[in-house]
């Protein structure tokens, strides 16, 4: 397994449960210990390790490095043995790395995921967080749990309101330091270690996001002094960097942000002015013509439209390019019809979705899951689940419980990553 393995013997996060806590006395200064066999003549030997993998059965000594510098696997060759490793889990990586140099390198780089990007190879994995500073990870397929490094921070950072989103192989951590700097903290999963992140240029909070592969879209917020805004940027995890977007025809904040159809939609919130009303509509930006067009009633309906600045953004998702909403206060799934341009009613949320007014209820899209993550209604002990449903099945929702895990709060941030 991969636990507590240092950040750079580690490729991809530490996994972790109850059974294997008891070989961590078998673990020494965060690695796993490499016994020597000494033989006759004082010579020392390294026990050889093997690696089954795909069907081949492959054995390394030497420290597990391949002496042909442009091979990685030598008994099978480098174009077969990196198709075998497209085709393996995310979260065998970091094993496969500890025996062979060059893949590692391979990782390091984020040349394996952009090949398996290209190969149709793509794992969504889900992370969030339900304590300060500490976040998990968590792959629905395999049903594995990992643990990122706990985030570095001042205190104000910690116990300030924080938003996230995955893009590319990064998870963006975006929060306050103080009373007016914002920041972004930025975890990479080649390194799985943190750094700080490049600042927005015109930095904010309450924003509406979405990724689609290496580039993000933040839309609307409020700035330091509580201005709602009509800015937008681009972000691209490859060159870390922030581009500033056309100005959206309406300031907004509390927005959500989704992909569909190859376009940015920003999507209800509340708005400007002096009454700050939530917003019924949305915006849709095209990347090609870069203009933002309004749309009306693209915001799903609230049942207590009087409370929305108490409300949570719309809980919204996209799956195979189709809309999805959760109403957290009845308790129901909702889907937007295109052609009608309505949102329609078609089944209910797992029963313990809990949250207080949406907030601590993660709804996300998954690859062709949506997934909802859901915990106790009020802090102080329970557990969080995490139910899974295929819309592409057909029918009314049918959720399928991946997990529980216990914690004594609500969720505080999520996103997914795919790679």
């Amino acid at each position: 397994m991969l636990e507590n393995r240092s950040p750079d013997s580690c490729l991809s996060s530490r996994l972790f449960s109850e059974e294997e806590e008891e070989d961590d006395d078998k673990l020494t200064n965060g690695k796993r210990a490499l016994e020597e066999v000494v033989v006759g003549g004082g010579e020392m030997i390294r026990p050889t390790k093997s690696l089954k993998l795909m069907g081949f059965s492959i054995t390394y000594d030497n420290g597990g490095d391949s002496s042909d510098s442009h091979s990685l696997f030598n008994e099978i060759g480098r174009d077969t043995s990196i198709d075998c490793l497209l085709r393996c889990s995310r979260s065998d990586y970091a094993s496969i790395a500890s025996l062979n140099r060059n893949f590692r390198s391979l990782v390091k780089s984020g040349d394996i995921y952009k090949l398996r990007k290209q190969s149709g190879f793509v794992e969504h994995w889900v992370y969030f967080s339900c304590q300060l500073l500490e976040w998990v990870a968590f792959d629905p397929l395999e049903r594995k749990w990992m643990q990122l490094p706990t985030m570095p921070s001042s205190v104000t950072f910690m116990c300030a309101d924080k938003e996230s989103l995955a893009v590319g192989t990064d998870l963006l951590v975006l929060g306050k330091e103080g009373f007016s700097s914002h920041v972004v903290y930025r975890y990479s999963l080649l390194t799985n270690s943190w750094s700080s992140g490049m600042e927005m240029n015109a930095p904010r909070c309450l924003f509406g996001s979405a990724s689609l592969g290496e580039v993000a879209i933040f839309a609307g917020g409020c700035d330091s002094q509580g201005k709602i805004l009509d800015f937008a940027e681009m972000y691209n995890s490859e060159l870390q960097s922030w581009v500033t977007l056309p100005r959206m025809n309406q300031p907004r904040k509390m927005c959500s942000g989704v992909f569909m159809d190859g376009k940015f939609y920003v999507i209800g919130g509340i708005g400007g002015g002096a009454e700050s009303k939530a917003l019924a509509c949305g915006e849709e930006y095209d990347l090609e013509t870069k203009e933002w067009t309004p749309v009306p009633d693209l915001s799903p309906p609230r049942s207590r439209a009087e409370q929305a600045a108490a409300e949570a953004p719309p809980l919204v998702a996209v799956v195979d390019n189709q809309l999805y909403a959760a109403d957290h206060a009845d308790m129901e799934v909702r889907k937007y019809d295109k052609e009608k341009k309505k949102w329609l009613t078609i089944g209910r949320l797992p029963e313990r979705a809990g949250s207080v007014n949406g907030w601590g209820l993660a709804f996300r899209a998954c690859g062709e899951r949506l997934i909802v993550i859901g915990g106790p209604k009020h802090s102080g002990g329970g557990f969080i689940e995490l139910n899974s449903w295929v819309p592409s099945r057909g029918g009314p929702p049918e959720w399928t419980l991946l997990d529980r895990k216990h914690s004594p709060n609500f969720v505080y941030n999520c996103a997914v990553m795919g790679c």
